[in-house]
């Protein structure tokens, strides 16, 4: 199989035409089979992968880590505190320095509005190697992706007309991305889904996401709607993602207040706000508005109790185990991807 996508920054799936998208699919199910048979090629012996997380991760790290050793190279882990960005070290510095020194650089800059793409972008500015957006406060490429290949699986690749509900659900911590839900509407409308978007009010997303979505659902023959309930949405469902995502205004707020006590009194509106939508829950009656086979799905940690019931998180509808397996998949499809010089032995 023959890649055109050597080189390539990964940092929003809007930055990407169709085709390359299906190309990295592609790559991720070969990749798959291969692991499946025991098969670990070096594809990638003896490059670098710089990470570089300014929020904590689970299956993001990993997947890359992993994935970074099975295709023969190697991963640094870093935290900003590790590093001279604390010391006032640019963003185009940052990308200029490391890779001079290595073949990628992935960074996760995720939970301030406003910040994290645009760091994130700065840095591949500087940087003459492909640089991977492993979270930030628009989309969370890597996650989709994931998310999209698991679907396709389920339902034998061809997406067109499932419905697919996105929805915010409650939880008891505040500070919680928008770039899940965000990434999902913006790249499923891509690939013909019907998506259905609920929450309550004060939980909007982003103007650009929202009419990216619009825009794509027109041109792909999809369709993206903003409902006002998590029941609507569930109603006729092929695939549930309820999700909780913090209310955008009072995080930027509160990411730039200039005194503690100030901090305090919008983490307690936060805090507040989402518990007056506790019955946002994903349970089985919610569940048994879907159709018979639906299947849920969540990028995990799920607030089990507040989000989901623990009667659907561990029912067989429940394909997230098999979701975050993927992580690792299309890791291994985006590194290799963007990163491979020898794309003709992909």
């Amino acid at each position: 199989m023959r890649t055109t996508i050597s080189g390539k920054d990964y940092i929003e799936t809007q930055d990407w035409e169709k085709q390359e998208l299906d190309t990295l699919l592609e790559l991720a199910f070969k990749l798959k089979r291969e692991f499946a048979a025991g098969q670990l090629i070096d594809y990638l012996k003896n490059e670098t992968f710089f990470s570089i997380f300014f929020d904590n991760s689970t299956r993001t790290r990993n997947a890359f880590e992993a994935g970074m050793t099975q295709l023969g190279g190697h991963t640094h882990f870093m935290r900003p505190e590790t590093l001279q960005i604390s010391h006032g070290e640019t963003a185009i510095e940052t990308g200029e320095i490391l890779s001079r020194m290595g073949h990628g650089i992935g960074i996760r800059h995720d939970l301030i509005p406003g910040v994290g793409n645009k760091y994130i972008r700065t840095v591949a500015e500087g940087a003459d190697v492909p640089v991977v957006n492993l979270q930030c406060d628009v989309d969370h490429p890597t996650q989709t992706l994931a998310d999209l290949m698991t679907m396709q699986e389920y339902f034998e690749k061809n997406l067109r007309g499932l419905k697919i509900a996105v929805s915010w659900a409650y939880s008891p911590s505040y500070a919680k991305p928008v770039s899940v839900p965000q990434g999902l509407i913006t790249l499923l409308t891509r690939f013909g889904c019907h998506v259905s978007l609920a929450h309550p009010p004060g939980y909007e997303l982003m103007d650009d996401p929202i009419e990216d979505a619009r825009a794509n659902a027109q041109r792909h023959g999809g369709k993206f709607e903003i409902v006002d309930t998590m029941e609507e949405a569930f109603e006729d469902a092929h695939v549930v993602y309820p999700k909780s995502w913090g209310a955008i205004d009072l995080m930027s707020e509160k990411a730039h207040a200039d005194n503690a006590g100030r901090v305090d009194e919008i983490e307690q509106e936060l805090l507040e706000q989402n518990a007056r939508h506790k019955d946002w829950i994903c349970d089985r009656e919610k569940m048994d508005l879907a159709r018979d086979h639906a299947v849920y799905m969540h990028c995990l940690p799920a607030d089990r109790g507040d989000e989901v019931t623990d009667e659907v998180f561990d029912s067989r509808q429940s394909i997230v185990i098999d979701q975050s397996e993927n992580r690792l998949h299309t890791a291994k499809a985006i590194m290799l991807g963007i990163m491979g010089r020898r794309s003709e032995n992909v």
